[in-house]
């Protein structure tokens, strides 16, 4: 049987040599342990899938300068989210 657990040192070292699924996995290991400040350093080195999770997370409590900072590391469509929330009338974000 194939051992489907992959650690993270083996997965860092594939993202290294640019193997972007590798990137991804790290991504959503660091969105499930809560940890922003891995996701945020794998934004910077180019994970989509890093920058569509903090969006995801930046949208839910319409952080907008989160969102403002991940749309200028790269992730467009957290700059349209930005919008989105932007244009919103002010009383759709009250609880």
């Amino acid at each position: 049987m194939a051992n489907t657990k992959v650690d993270r040192e083996t997965l860092r070292e594939l993202a290294d040599e640019g193997n972007e699924t590798a990137l991804d996995r790290l991504a959503d290991i660091a969105d499930a342990a809560g940890d922003l400040g891995e996701l945020s350093g794998l934004l910077d080195e180019g994970s989509m899938r890093a920058g569509f999770l903090l969006t995801r997370r930046a949208a839910s409590t319409a952080d907008l300068r989160e969102l403002q900072r991940i749309a200028d590391a790269g992730y467009d469509e957290a700059g349209d989210e930005l919008k989105r929330l932007l244009k919103a009338p002010a009383d759709e974000h009250r609880e």
